[in-house]
């Protein structure tokens, strides 16, 4: 029997604090990043194929070290992701696309900076904008007062008042009836639930548009509750975040000089976390083709 070799797509399967990704070196244009939603959401069906919450592909760039294109799990391109970033940032250093622990790329919401310690990523995030505060919205019967701030991709943050309430929440019920809200559309909105255990530790749990369910992390998730806290003094930079899976994001914030040209609250927001490998294999054209 002939052994079949080609069409194969080598890739890196990584998590950030339990967010998953398939990760591909695509310069050389092996998947049509603009016609792709059929191969990401085969390539993310969990238990058929390799499974993830999204895919990205790391192209080329006349200008920075690189560029990527952010797939969620349902095929969408989404603009950014904070755990995401830090995946690719090592990815692109583990490769050889880069050669040196800080680089820069580009994203649907700008360029970004990186930089690496070891396993741990550091991810200067874009500027947050639109922020609004003490929203009120009705979903199914339930009234909710939600602080809304994009961070690279739109959040709506509840507050929970206790550990019971945060613990017994349904995340998934709750966060699916605000995501599609006409508060937020047409884009719709990413939902975070989050607990503020003092200034510097906050717990959230997050309802990721494109995946259409909890995540164990969310980065961009993580700096809104945090951003959404310091704006009402409830907050101090660094702040160390507890997400789904247990694990810890630090999220780093200066906050704009009144009166400066940033055009916002924040003048300055970063993320800190690992992003692991989990392996490195090629994905064969057989589950893709019948993964639709």
């Amino acid at each position: 029997m002939k052994r079949e070799t080609s069409g194969r797509i080598r890739f890196f399967k990584m998590t950030g604090t339990g967010n998953d990704f398939i990760l591909i070196d695509n310069r050389q244009r092996l998947i049509d990043a603009d016609a792709c939603g059929d191969f990401v959401r085969s390539a993310c069906r969990r238990k058929r194929s390799i499974g993830a919450d999204g895919v990205i592909l790391i192209e080329k760039d006349p200008e920075v070290d690189f560029r990527w294109r952010f797939f969620n799990a349902d095929g969408s391109e989404a603009e950014m992701c904070g755990n995401g970033a830090r995946c690719a940032a090592r990815f692109a250093f583990l490769t050889g696309i880069v050669d040196t622990p800080r680089m820069a790329f580009r994203t649907l919401a700008g360029v970004v900076g990186a930089e690496l310690l070891d396993i741990e990523v550091k991810v200067q995030m874009p500027l947050p904008h639109g922020q609004r505060m003490d929203l009120g919205v009705e979903a199914e019967g339930r009234r909710f007062s939600l602080d809304f701030i994009n961070t690279g991709v739109p959040h709506a943050v509840c507050f929970m008042a206790s550990e019971e309430e945060f613990g017994s929440m349904e995340v998934e019920r709750w966060g699916r009836a605000i995501r599609y809200h006409p508060e937020f559309l047409p884009a719709g909105t990413n939902v975070d639930f989050a607990l503020v255990r003092d200034p510097r530790r906050i717990a959230v749990r997050t309802y990721e548009r494109g995946v259409e369910e909890e995540t164990l992390a969310c980065g961009t998730g993580c700096i809104a509750a945090v951003l959404a806290a310091a704006s009402r003094g409830r907050a101090s930079s660094p702040v160390e975040v507890e997400v789904r899976s247990g694990e810890i994001l630090t999220v780093h914030f200066r906050e704009a000089v009144e009166g400066g040209d940033t055009g916002g609250r924040f003048a300055e927001v970063l993320l800190s976390g690992e992003a692991r490998v989990v392996y490195e294999a090629d994905l064969w054209p057989e589950t893709i083709l019948n993964g639709a």
